[in-house]
């Protein structure tokens, strides 16, 4: 998924309400599957969730405008209100600000260092640089 998010700038995303690790893992399911009722989402889980746990999860979603939701007889089916892109900006935004003094430069100086790149890994991630003549580079963010 990463590779469809992760080539946009955060600089101008919109601030959204932070998705916690559980509304994640919510969100991941409905991005991938589509609307979903909780019995669906409960049994798709990574990991044993209670029902009362998982539907804390969608009404924080819901109350955040992360999620949508629809009656349909008795039950409630839920769908992403969010999109991925959206939401990978955001936490990225958060993280360059909480981690790097709002500077995408250090972010991305940090991980070449702490990840210790082989000299062809740093020629590629130049050849990609060099094929997006539309990305600016700063070395701070702007809200």
């Amino acid at each position: 998924m990463c590779s469809t998010i992760c080539t946009f700038t955060v600089g101008d995303a919109p601030l959204m309400p932070p998705l916690t690790p559980g509304e994640l893992k919510v969100m991941r399911l409905l991005w991938q599957h589509g609307e979903m009722k909780p019995a669906d989402l409960q049994g798709r889980f990574p990991e044993p969730i209670k029902n009362p746990a998982l539907r804390f999860y969608l009404t924080t979603l819901l109350e955040k405008g992360h999620v949508t939701r629809r009656k349909v007889g008795k039950a409630y089916y839920y769908k992403p209100a969010t999109r991925p892109r959206s939401a990978f900006r955001s936490m990225l935004g958060e993280f360059v600000d909480a981690y790097c003094g709002g500077s995408i430069q250090t972010l991305v100086l940090n991980i070449i260092k702490s990840e210790k790149l082989s000299e062809d890994d740093l020629l590629e991630l130049k050849r990609l640089a060099d094929q997006s003549p539309d990305v600016k580079p700063r070395s701070g963010r702007s809200r």
